[in-house]
């Protein structure tokens, strides 16, 4: 673990100013001494122009001076924009070390503390909070050197003009500097509260964000509305009073500047009415004593700003300075490889308010020996299994690994013998694989490795995907994968023999679920302009929603014979489907089956009413339009409604080929028409080898293809290629494109690919159906029995017959232990659970 003073949440705010920035901040004040000397020209170039220059009407040396003046100004330019530059690299870099370091620490703290925290608050903690400090670090040198220097600077130069107006014109700043601080005190104070409430508000976000399907189950909007609004108010309250504070310090010390601009013309002017003043050195005084203001105002915001990154920094700090529970790493050592047997003697514990959740329990296992834990809900079962694997700090008795006892060890030693799998696992956002090798690429040997090509091999994970179930989702993953570029040529090939093989060998087989493109026949199962097209557009004016707004497609139209067959096609199904809906409410009914979109359904009851008055060609352009739409969009396999009349077929048919040359001609690769020897690659890889539409999404259909191409996939030795494809798969933010069933199968899977000494499954297989549980718990049984020893928390009574030791309980007690048969003889708790389950 790392010393005490180590810890980030113990490094002072000015601790970072010269970490890793020893170089740049000597820079910066370097280029801040120069810049003063740059600012300071431009005065005595004022002065001399004035009263040598130009009284004089000396033109040589007006030249000379000017040219001196813009080439200061220009250097002080070039100056503040490398010393701006400098401070944001500065705090930049600060910034991201304090968030690495702070995150860093933040993930070993115990459970407890996530417990009572909403990750709200840890996330503005990390962005926003900091961000305050990394900003001053980054002026903490430039800032108060280059101004101090500026205002001495200054100051002496008006005291070498006038000492006596210099006096008169410096006497306002003493006062400020009695004023500002008490004015900042106050600003302090309300600082702690604005970053305070800040959290509190953060944290609600949170709180409703992870809680949102509670709140919209329980239509419970008003509840939180008013939570949140308290909140926002309080922050809202503070956050006046702050900034009020804020900018009375900014107005106490403009009118005090500007006090002192008075009393340079007052005074000034009066010395230069009597002759005591040149009149080039009051227009240099005026000046100096205006650039006095910038470097001066500078040094308050600078002020405002250390106090206001001194609040948030140490506030944030102090929220995250607790200690972990455990060491991290063990010095001077490599982790333990333990035997797997596990000891339990007089174990207790209890949370922080007290409450105790495990009492007296006591056990051993021998190494590879399986335990199941059952008992009634809130038993502490889980909470034991934590214990164990270190996610609770026990209070009182031992537990003991290979001879070792668990506080004792480090986070390493559990993380190199331990595979641990909950109840409810986490998914990282990330691929397949990635979640796959997460728990192996933890093991301490392989934290650090920079090359991991020594990891498991396809085969290995290959293995643990099947022995968990997902197997087929990962090879369907795969499967809806598109391939782009030349980078899987060489699969394309494959695919496109593969396709050839599946038409030939599966097609008659598989007829009554597939409709393969053919260019001879009319698609049923495909739309009436994909019927027209007969390919995938590749460029976005050519989709199917956006058609009639081609102008391409628009005049293919109107030189076909198809617009009117079309219009007589959109009127007979639009009143088939308005006869079919009568006044029910569309959503209660709208589907497939049904061509007209809801939003369209008003535009169409008005359209049929129009067209049975007036006739088809009296209506108007936009109704016209919203006919071909539905005209275009209709298909006979799935939009029942009407029959398409055969004499339309064989139009689409005869137009299929001009619009192919139509458009090859004039918009060339616009299309990627079906071709059984040409891939299409803005189609899955599933499309491209069965190359058709499925014709019902019933599972026994789907079962029936996905054996056919897997078989196919087997013989042309690409299977490992598309799971591999597979395995890339974006499994999205806490694994949101995954079902609950895919997450804990992933999740075993990454436990299973570590293969640890000693397996800790938390009731891991809940969410699971029978036969994936079934699968699971026979593995568990076969390969593992030997392997590992084995703590399972079991919902399920009826898969607990081969566990060496079944251990019971109840009120964080184990009130009953030993084989299933020993128990079920005893007809104690155990049979009671089992007979109440039957």
């Amino acid at each position: 673990m790392a010393k005490e003073h180590d810890l980030v949440v113990h490094k002072s705010l000015f601790s970072w100013i010269f970490a890793k920035n020893k170089k740049l901040q000597l820079l910066l004040v370097a280029s801040a001494a120069v810049s003063v000397f740059a600012n300071v020209i431009p005065l005595e170039m004022q002065k001399r122009i004035v009263n040598e220059a130009i009284n004089l009407r000396k033109i040589d040396l007006l030249m000379i001076y000017c040219g001196v003046y813009l080439a200061a100004f220009v250097a002080s330019s070039g100056l503040k924009f490398l010393i701006n530059s400098l401070q944001t690299i500065i705090g930049q870099r600060t910034v991201t070390d304090m968030r690495k370091e702070l995150f860093g620490h933040a993930i070993t703290l115990p459970l407890s503390f996530y417990r009572r925290t909403q990750p709200g608050l840890v996330v503005a903690a990390m962005t926003t909070e900091l961000a305050t400090a990394g900003d001053f670090v980054g002026m903490s040198i430039a800032v108060p050197v280059t101004n101090l220097l500026m205002l001495a600077a200054f100051a002496g130069y008006l005291l070498w003009l006038n000492p006596l107006l210099a006096a008169i014109t410096l006497s306002v700043y003493p006062i400020v500097l009695l004023l500002v601080p008490v004015l900042q005190n106050r600003v302090n104070v309300y600082n702690r509260k604005r970053v305070d409430a800040g959290r509190k508000l953060s944290g609600k976000i949170g709180e409703s964000v992870a809680g949102i399907h509670e709140i919209q189950a329980n239509g419970a909007y008003a509840i939180e509305r008013r939570k949140f609004a308290q909140l926002a108010d309080r922050l809202r309250r503070i956050r006046i009073i702050w900034r009020l504070l804020r900018y009375g310090i900014k107005a106490a010390n403009s009118m005090f500047t500007n006090l002192s601009r008075f009393l340079v013309f007052a005074f000034g002017g009066y010395l230069a009415i009597r002759g005591n003043l040149e009149l080039g050195a009051l227009v240099a005084f005026l000046s100096a004593q205006e650039k006095l203001y910038d470097p001066w105002k500078e040094l308050i915001e600078f002020y405002q700003a250390y106090k206001a990154s001194s609040v948030t920094y140490d506030r944030t700090m102090e929220y995250f300075d607790i200690k972990p529970e455990h060491a991290l790493v063990a010095d001077g050592r490599k982790p333990f490889d333990l035997d797997g047997s596990i000891t339990v003697e007089d174990l207790s514990f209890e949370t922080e308010d007290g409450t105790r959740l495990l009492s007296e329990i006591s056990f051993s296992l021998k190494p590879c020996e399986h335990m199941a834990l059952v008992g009634f809900s809130g038993s502490g079962k889980s909470t034991l299994a934590q214990c164990i694997v270190q996610l609770y700090r026990y209070t009182r008795g031992r537990i003991a690994i290979g001879q070792k006892e668990v506080a004792s060890l480090s986070k390493k030693d559990v993380v190199a013998n331990i595979g641990f799998v909950s109840q409810n696992p986490f998914i990282f956002d990330g691929t397949i694989e990635d979640n796959l090798l997460y728990a192996w690429k933890a093991l301490p040997e392989n934290e650090d490795s920079a090359n991991q090509s020594d990891g498991p091999t396809l085969d290995q994970k290959i293995q643990v995907l099947q022995q968990t179930g997902i197997f087929v989702d990962v090879l369907r993953f795969g499967l809806n994968s598109k391939l782009h570029g030349s980078a899987h040529q060489g699969l394309v090939s494959q695919i496109i023999r593969l396709r050839k093989k599946f038409l030939a060998e599966f097609s008659a087989e598989l007829q009554e679920y597939i409709e393969h493109y053919d260019e001879t026949k009319f698609l049923l199962y495909s739309s009436i302009a994909e019927n027209l097209m007969f390919g995938v557009p590749q460029r976005e004016a050519f989709d199917k929603k956006k058609l009639l707004d081609n102008e391409f497609f628009a005049k293919f139209l109107e030189s076909s014979d198809l617009k009117k067959p079309l219009l007589k096609l959109g009127v007979e199904l639009a009143g088939q489907t308005l006869n079919i809906l009568g006044d029910l409410p569309p959503a209660a009914v709208f589907a497939d089956e049904m061509p007209i979109e809801q939003d369209e359904l008003e535009d169409c009851k008005r359209i049929v009413v129009s067209e049975k008055k007036e006739g088809l060609n009296a209506l108007a352009a936009d109704d016209r339009r919203v006919l071909l739409l539905l005209a275009l969009r209709y298909s006979q396999g799935r939009h029942k409604l009407v029959d398409l009349p055969p004499q339309l077929k064989k139009q689409v048919l005869a137009e299929r080929q001009r619009f192919k040359e139509a458009v090859s001609a004039q918009h060339p690769d616009t299309f990627a028409f079906y071709d059984t020897s040409k891939y299409i690659s803005s189609r899955t890889i599933l499309t491209n080898i069965f190359f058709g539409n499925i014709k019902t999404a019933s599972s026994r259909a789907q079962d029936q293809i996905n054996r056919s191409i897997n078989q196919l996939l087997i013989e042309e030795e690409i299977l490992e290629d598309i799971l591999a494809m597979g395995m890339q798969y974006r499994v999205g933010s806490k694994g949101e494109n995954l079902s609950g069933g895919q997450r804990q199968k992933l999740a075993i899977a990454r436990i299973f690919l570590k293969e640890p000494n000693i397996l800790i499954m938390d009731e891991a297989t809940s969410g699971l159906d029978n036969e994936s549980q079934a699968r699971i718990q026979s593995l568990l049984e076969t390969q593992w029995k030997d392997k590992s020893t084995l703590i399972a928390v079991v919902h399920r009574l009826d898969i607990i017959r081969n566990y060496d030791k079944v251990a019971v309980m109840k009120a964080g007690k184990i009130i009953e232990m030993g084989s299933y048969r020993e128990l079920m003889d005893k007809h104690g708790v155990l049979r009671e659970l089992v007979d109440g389950r039957k």
